[in-house]
């Protein structure tokens, strides 16, 4: 990356409160003393923009100096790690449209659907409970933004020609109005829940040259999540993104039988979350499921803590840094 624009870059993701990278991060609050955090790393007290580790006796100021701490890597992973996760909080202003709350989006019409077991199907959300545990952003009027579909196909050209996904199971979400355009060109990934799959917010990614990522204002990450695959399957893999996990699916046949046997679901879980609280109904139901976060520091951390909590659950590591880094290449 040229000098200016890592400098470009840092002054971005310097600012991002740290609140939001510790929630990002797995780590809880105190109840009692809300500037106090649980991380891997120890108590972390937090003031601002500055924290201090009081089992490390080490502290820092601003975003970039807490993910460094945080996973023990240096400047630049840690700029790169802000963009990757967090960039939607130094986006600007909100790229998307208000609609009411809950308002299903606009599905493309005139786009063909392709039946295949790896598409996404309608019908019940794989296990989810339809109860909001903890309520992410539960106070906020849940504002997804409208459909567009003079811009479907720029978020069509840019998830094929540029990530490498597959026109068929695009297809298939579209028309389960599981992804859609806004009117802003970014490529909208439904998150629900319960048996009639109830949106309860969506990913973000843009399409344009940046390629920032957020969430549509009031979602709730507690309560549900973004899923394609086959319905019949019992199996499920968590990925970071809603692009990771349609890459993971497209690449389960060439994953190894021996880690992934027989059909899959593919799940996102909107950042490096160690136990969502959506997990542990999942693995009641009888699903095996995998962890397949990114093969970087944050992602092995994250897939340590929640085998740790759940040690029915398996590493998936992607071949390359994500799963889609993994089907671009093979698409080379």
């Amino acid at each position: 990356m040229p000098r200016d624009d890592f400098r470009r870059q840092a002054d971005l993701v310097r600012a991002i409160p740290l609140e939001v990278v510790l929630t990002s991060w797995g780590a809880v609050r105190d109840r009692r003393d809300k500037s106090q955090w649980r991380t891997q790393r120890g108590p972390l007290s937090v003031t601002g923009i500055k924290f201090f580790n009081w089992h490390d006796c080490q502290g820092g100021g601003g975003a970039i100096d807490l993910v460094m701490h945080l996973g023990g890597v240096d400047a630049r992973q840690a700029i790169q790690w802000l963009s990757r996760h967090l960039g939607y909080h130094v986006a600007g202003a909100s790229p998307v449209a208000h609609t009411r709350a809950g308002a299903a989006p606009a599905s493309s019409t005139g786009a063909t659907s392709q039946s295949a077991s790896s598409s996404s199907r309608s019908g019940h959300l794989v296990g989810e409970n339809d109860d909001d545990p903890t309520g992410h952003c539960r106070n906020q009027q849940l504002r997804l933004p409208a459909a567009s579909l003079a811009n479907l196909q720029r978020v069509r050209r840019y998830l094929t020609e540029q990530r490498g996904l597959s026109a068929t199971i695009l297809a298939s979400l579209i028309d389960d109005s599981k992804l859609y355009a806004d009117a802003r060109g970014n490529a909208v990934f439904l998150m629900v829940a319960g048996k009639l799959n109830r949106p309860i917010g969506a990913e973000l990614r843009g399409t344009g040259k940046w390629g920032w990522r957020g969430l549509a204002p009031g979602t709730r990450k507690n309560a549900g999540y973004f899923w394609v695959g086959n319905t019949e399957a019992k199996q499920i893999v968590l990925c970071e993104s809603a692009i990771d996990a349609i890459s993971c699916l497209q690449l389960r046949t060439q994953i190894h039988s021996a880690q992934l046997p027989g059909e899959c679901i593919c799940i996102s879980t909107a950042g490096v979350r160690p136990d969502a609280p959506w997990l542990q109904p999942l693995l009641a139901r009888g699903y095996d499921i995998y962890c397949g976060f990114d093969a970087d520091e944050p992602g092995e951390m994250a897939s340590r803590r929640m085998i740790t909590r759940h040690p029915s659950i398996k590493r998936l590591q992607p071949p390359q840094h994500d799963w889609n880094d993994a089907l671009t290449a093979r698409n080379q």
